[in-house]
């Protein structure tokens, strides 16, 4: 499976070791899954936790390598995700998840992708952490 990560989860998987995104990410290394983001969505998750969470920058290398790092979307790829509709900030993110032919995006960001959580997104799902690790059969914490 091709997990695709949104910055939010990159952010909260540092943060949070028990967390679901951890889980996610620990998950889906284990079951042998592709973890990817783009640069985009890599550099938000680094200026959060420098910003919000310095002392969960401890834990961020470690996560980091899990990672494969996607090219970023094309303007085109751009432009159609903001069609959906989807918010300016969010259109790369979606666009690099389709780009890099993920299976699924993976976000907390229920108030911008919400309605493409049941819909989908032209054959990409999206979930958030909690529904992708239930997915995947992984273990939920609290």
């Amino acid at each position: 499976m091709r997990l695709f990560l949104d910055a939010n989860v990159l952010f909260t998987a540092a943060y949070s070791p028990q967390g679901v995104s951890r889980a996610l990410m620990e998950a889906g290394r284990g079951r042998g899954d592709v973890l990817l983001t783009s640069h985009w969505a890599m550099a938000e998750a680094e200026r959060n936790l420098l910003n919000k969470a310095p002392l969960a920058l401890g834990a961020w290398p470690a996560l980091r390598a899990l990672l494969i790092l996607v090219d970023e979307a094309t303007a085109a790829d751009i432009a159609r995700a903001r069609a959906l509709p989807l918010v300016e900030k969010d259109a790369p993110i979606l666009a690099a998840a389709w780009a890099c032919a993920a299976d699924m995006l993976v976000t907390g960001d229920v108030r911008d992708f919400g309605h493409l959580m049941e819909a989908g997104a032209h054959g990409l799902r999206v979930c958030t952490p909690r529904v992708a690790l239930e997915g995947l059969g992984g273990p939920i914490h609290p």
